[in-house]
């Protein structure tokens, strides 16, 4: 049960739950929201029973849980219109696209980079842990749990493509035109695993 989970991880888990209701309020893409946090809220009722299992340590659920966190913003705006212009314009009084060149919305390429730098500490510890890897197979399990789920989370999003309505695919799976994005994704997912790893190798 949750109450077994040390106060910091149930802080967090509740901290991730506020976080998926406040995103449903006035949800300005109610066509594709179920899409976009059916699986946040699937591991958060499933948290219990997978914590007690397998327990993790507190790093590495804060992990998965900020992973969740800003899958669970994007969501809220389907990824391509989150409105990060707007919040630094309000802040500094320019925006990002403006200072970058940006003529895209770049928050899905945050969210890949995140998820292969975020997956690196919880699944190289479920390596060690259940594994009965060693400090170098586990690094080398997390990589390959990036570079997997990143290339089936692509093929997922192209099979959607085909089955769903094009205007609702087309916003669910944020490519914005770009005919190598899933293959930036995928890059920029393994980058960040890829720095990770390599930070970690070095203390």
């Amino acid at each position: 049960m949750i109450e077994r989970a040390p106060p910091a991880q149930r802080r967090l888990l509740g901290a991730l739950l506020i976080l998926l209701l406040l995103a449903q309020i006035e949800q300005p893409y109610p066509e594709v929201a179920l899409l976009q946090h059916i699986p946040t809220m699937l591991l958060l009722v499933a948290a219990p029973a997978l914590l007690r299992r397998w327990p993790l340590s507190t790093p590495a659920l804060a992990c998965i849980v900020l992973f969740l966190a800003l899958h669970t913003l994007g969501g809220r705006y389907a990824y391509s219109n989150v409105p990060y212009d707007d919040w630094a314009q309000a802040l500094t009084g320019a925006t990002l696209s403006e200072a970058f060149g940006w003529n895209r919305n770049h928050y899905d390429r945050l969210v890949h980079f995140a998820f292969g730098a975020l997956s690196v500490i919880p699944v190289a510890e479920i390596a060690r842990r259940w594994g009965g890897q060693g400090r170098r197979g586990a690094a080398l399990a997390a990589l390959a749990w990036v570079l997997a789920l990143s290339a089936l989370y692509e093929i997922f999003e192209w099979l959607l493509t085909i089955v769903a309505a094009g205007a609702t695919a087309d916003r669910y799976n944020g490519q914005q035109g770009d005919i190598w994005d899933a293959q930036k994704d995928m890059a920029l997912a393994a980058l960040g695993a890829i720095m990770v790893t390599a930070f970690n190798g070095r203390r």
